[in-house]
């Protein structure tokens, strides 16, 4: 086949699987743009990222700066220009969509809704990563599925809802806060649960601290919904499930996803890293891996349903292990996930770096629909503070993986994830970070300040940074990554793009999308009905945080 990656393709092959052939070099389609629903090969790829990778809600994000910017709804239909995104309900009634299964799609097992069992209201709200965005597309499966209606405030919802992050004090608090809401406006017979990371964190506790709680369930425990469900039904007022040895993570019944045209699918979770500072391992407990056939049967549904993009998530998503006797490697069911018809885009996040090698990057260079963006935290660049992380590689040994991305053939986006004020970070480790960043050149960093996490080692080391510190060293940082980003986009500018259209101003002629690297891009066309659609578009101007263009003339929709 002539490429470097005919040594993963005969693995799958010798395993019993499909053998995908690797697309041409994809070309543009003549004298129109493609609809999402066309599929076929991929075409227009270059360079660029996307400023809402892995990003915890509330916290700073590239060059401190919020992204999300089109996560609102506009009352006419589609997404709106300039609305907050955290925290948010994940129900998208307002979008304008052209197929009607985007709020409801089947598990690998089928779908069975049971609408005699209840007649209810639910309200449910999402903090946190990707993740959990997924996580909560599933527990309003299983509730509709039961018969639950979705209703888009608490104010009306009989059964309230909130899955949550602890990854950091902030967001924690956040949860503790919207919960003592309810201590004097709880209405009789209403129900509130936690949900998420922060349950399983707190568990029991958080009856304490709200006695109102009804509902405490970790992400492991959501297979066990409709029977926690049932008890409530049946009066109970103290129910748990916080169970983290379990392999029943991943497929569901009903998933209700809350994008038209990109579906999240978890191939692993929990982690087995124990980093330091990261609860992780605490709340979504030890890595479990889901089976390349039952992953590959999801995209194959996916795609008949009218889904061209998917993203692949887990915490560390590149230390995929298929347990079925396929044992696919992670690039090798990337590869896969790419040749189903039907697929344009595959993402996925969050790489190790321990666990990414030259291999992933080979499945990028031979099958183009494989997204060539690659989300790959570095936390600090000094090897002395990644030590005291217990992050396992040293900033040459990163470095070493940013070069093999660097000599793909095909330019690909790299976005990282920085902390600072670590304990015992000098002012020596910092300037190493900073340098770091310079070395590489990030197209996009979420960098954030050291938060203390219960049950991690990092509470035990000495040489606290104090608070103001962590702070400016904040705010030094931000900057610089602001300057590297305004650099590099302004670099882009009058070259061409696949944009999928994902939102739709009200200013007239107004959208925007992403690019198959992942940089948000707003752009005009005088199309009309764009929303879910590739379109070819030109960049006119960069900004620090997004792309600015044009569609080309006679690409836009007729």
């Amino acid at each position: 086949m002539g490429n470097s990656f005919d040594f993963s393709l005969e693995r799958l092959a010798g395993a019993g699987v499909p053998v995908p052939q690797v697309r041409p070099a994809p070309q543009p389609h003549p004298g129109r743009e493609e609809r999402a629903s066309d599929g076929g090969p991929y075409k227009g790829q270059t360079d660029g990222t996307d400023l809402k990778v892995g990003h915890y809600r509330d916290e700073e994000g590239l060059a401190g700066l919020k992204p999300g910017t089109y996560r609102g709804e506009n009352p006419e239909g589609g997404l709106r220009a300039g609305a907050a995104e955290e925290p948010k309900s994940t129900d998208l009634s307002g979008l304008k969509v052209n197929r009607s299964v985007c709020a409801t799609s089947p598990g690998p097992s089928g779908l069975r809704v049971n609408r005699s069992v209840c007649a209810t209201t639910f309200y449910l709200e999402t903090f946190g990563c990707q993740m959990n965005d997924h996580d909560s597309e599933k527990v309003a499966g299983v509730l509709l599925a039961r018969g639950y209606r979705r209703v888009e405030s608490p104010d009306t919802a009989a059964v309230i809802l909130y899955n949550t992050c602890s990854i950091r004090e902030k967001a924690a608090q956040k949860i503790f806060s919207r919960l003592g809401e309810y201590r004097f406006t709880k209405k009789e017979g209403q129900v509130i649960g936690v949900l998420g990371c922060l349950a399983q964190q707190e568990g029991e506790k958080i009856f304490a601290r709200a006695p109102w709680v009804s509902l405490v369930c970790g992400s492991a425990s959501y297979r066990k919904l409709p029977e926690l469900i049932a008890q409530l039904e049946a009066g109970n007022t103290r129910i748990t499930g916080l169970d983290t040895d379990t392999d029943e993570t991943f497929e569901m019944e009903m998933t209700r996803r809350d994008n038209p045209w990109r579906a999240y699918l978890t191939i692993i979770e929990g982690c087995d890293k124990a980093c330091s500072y990261c609860v992780v391992p605490f709340t979504r407990g030890p890595e479990r891996s889901r089976a390349s056939a039952s992953v590959l049967e999801e995209v194959r549904q996916l795609a008949d349903l009218g889904y061209t993009e998917v993203q692949l998530l887990g915490q560390t998503v590149n230390s995929y292990a298929d347990p079925s006797a396929r044992r696919m490697r992670f690039s090798e069911l990337l590869v896969a996930v790419g040749e189903v018809p039907g697929i344009r885009r595959v993402r996925f996040m969050t790489s190790h770096p321990r666990d990414f090698g030259k291999d992933i990057v080979e499945a990028i260079e031979a099958v183009p629909a494989i997204c060539d963006h690659v989300h790959l935290p570095v936390q600090s660049g000094s090897t002395a503070v990644l030590r005291a992380m217990a992050r396992t590689y040293t900033r040459e040994e990163y470095l070493e993986k940013i070069a093999m991305l660097r000599g793909a053939k095909r330019r690909i986006s790299i976005t990282t994830d920085l902390i600072v004020g670590f304990p015992g970070e000098t002012e020596r480790d910092f300037a190493e970070t900073l340098s770091l960043m310079d070395v590489v050149q990030y197209d996009g960093a979420f960098s954030f300040k050291y938060s203390p996490r219960p049950n991690t080692p990092s509470l035990e080391m000495e040489d606290a940074i104090p608070e103001e510190e962590k702070s400016r060293r904040l705010g030094i940082l931000q900057a610089r990554q602001r300057d590297i980003q305004i650099e590099r986009n302004a670099r882009l500018v009058g070259e061409v793009f696949e944009v999928l259209a994902e939102g739709e101003s009200r200013r007239e002629n107004q959208w925007m999308g992403h690019t198959s690297c992942n940089r948000v891009l707003n752009f005009t066309s005088p199309g009309k009905e764009l929303l879910g659609h590739y379109v070819q578009v030109r960049v006119t101007s960069a900004g620090p945080n997004s792309l600015v263009g044009e569609a080309i003339c006679g690409k836009e929709i007729e």
